[in-house]
């Protein structure tokens, strides 16, 4: 076919999937009930465990605009799918489809490889917060689809903690629209694909549930990205959609239930840096959404992603405590804090950012639904020029199973891709 007749097709089907999406986004409006959904989308290392979860979250702030910020999905993961060799992982969100089939040992006795496919809309919508303040003008919708191909290698399969090498190739598609907010000034960032590469070594791991029982990880990662159709954009080119980024982080974390008692601690460390960042691969910080990412960067009070980092390092932790003879009752307190160097541009007064928060949790007999009422205080966040924000949020999980997961299984969590819908103000 020839190369001008190949780039108009193209650029036909690109506006009439821009033009659907639209359509999509002008009926979720009418349906106020759907605008309660900002899903996680995962794309799990090989889970060995039968689940069938719901989860859901959303943090509500007193002070300020801010975005919608919350997730909810739909995760199935069948082991022995078709074959005994097979798992398949299925997350279902209201826009989005992210599907993995992994092959147990499919590349020798102690590595396994897995293929994935996803895609839908609003995957990639980018929201602009700067010193506390939500830009609508300046964020806009994004939509998209990946395939990925991954491998795991065991090093230590006698051993009861394992030892894992986690490689992952993605190429992802972004297509970009401007929302009902985007300022007719502000340029949009060009349609692109990002090819990026993912390793890392990862001793423990932690099930991908709310509050784990039982579990320790530590790990280290380096994720690279290059972007075709790199470039300005903006207002007047004033922010750069990066050719290339470089992200380096580790993770320490343990959860632990006292069995005499049924108190519970979890406690993690993260820490990353970067090099050529951009507002698209930065760190972001802010929230308390647990399970909007494999590695959450949560700071109770703020935003959900208000702060955007270059490097940083953060200290979370959290006490639960139960308050009734059954134990169905717990009260949760948490406190975190981080030294942030902002990303070029996204740079506020002060570089440590604390919250604290506590809550009420609820888990069902048999522990098939639990659900956490919360309250966060931002100590640091920066609210019409002053120091201070308050935020409340709930956190549910709703297990279909026949019976709830293990308490601890090696199984590492996903590579969990958040993204935002946003239904008017």
């Amino acid at each position: 076919m020839d190369s001008h007749v190949q780039r108009g097709v193209f650029i036909l089907a690109e506006m009439l999937a821009v033009r659907y999406l639209r359509r999509v986004k002008r009926l979720g409006q009418r349906l106020s009930w759907l605008s309660l959904f900002l899903p996680l989308l995962t794309s799990a290392q090989i889970d060995p465990v039968s689940r069938n979860l719901i989860q859901f979250g959303y943090n509500q702030a007193f002070e300020g605009h801010q975005p919608f910020s919350g997730y909810a999905y739909y995760y199935h993961n069948q082991p022995d799918f078709l074959r005994t060799n097979l798992t398949l992982r299925l997350t279902v969100a209201p826009t989005y489809v992210d599907s993995n089939l992994g092959f147990v040992g499919g590349l020798g006795p102690n590595t396994d490889f897995a293929v994935g496919f996803a895609g839908g809309g609003f995957a990639d919508s980018y929201n602009e917060i700067r010193g506390g303040i939500y830009y609508p003008a300046e964020s806009f919708d994004g939509n998209g689809g990946e395939v990925s191909f991954d491998i795991y290698h065991l090093f230590n399969p006698k051993d009861l903690i394992p030892l894992n090498l986690v490689v992952e190739g993605t190429s992802h598609y972004s297509i970009y629209d401007r929302d009902d907010d985007t300022a007719s000034t502000f340029q949009l960032p060009n349609n692109h694909d990002d090819l990026s590469l993912r390793a890392g070594l990862r001793w423990g791991g932690i099930e991908p549930v709310l509050l784990p029982a039982l579990a320790m990880e530590l790990s280290v990662w380096y994720e690279g990205h290059y972007r075709t159709d790199a470039g300005a954009y903006g207002y007047s080119g004033d922010r750069e959609l990066n050719e290339q980024s470089h992200l380096f982080w580790t993770e320490a974390a343990l959860s632990y239930t006292m069995t005499n008692t049924e108190q519970n601690f979890y406690v993690r460390l993260t820490a990353g840096t970067s090099l050529d960042a951009d507002r698209f691969s930065a760190y972001r910080l802010g929230g308390f959404l647990p399970l909007i990412a494999e590695y959450p960067l949560s700071l109770p009070g703020y935003f959900y992603q208000e702060l955007s980092a270059r490097q940083f390092v953060l200290l979370n932790g959290s006490y639960l405590v139960p308050i009734d003879k059954r134990m169905h009752w717990s009260v949760d307190l948490n406190a975190s804090t981080a030294a942030v160097s902002y990303l070029g541009g996204e740079g506020q007064p002060g570089n440590w950012n604390s919250g604290v928060g506590g809550g009420i949790l609820y888990h069902s007999p048999g522990n098939h639904m639990k659900v956490l009422l919360d309250y966060g205080y931002g100590i640091n966040a920066i609210r019409d020029g002053q120091r201070g924000a308050n935020s409340v949020g709930i956190l549910m999980q709703i297990d279909l199973g026949p019976k709830p997961g293990e308490i601890f299984n090696p199984a590492q969590p996903g590579l969990q891709r958040g993204w935002q819908w946003l239904f008017g103000e």
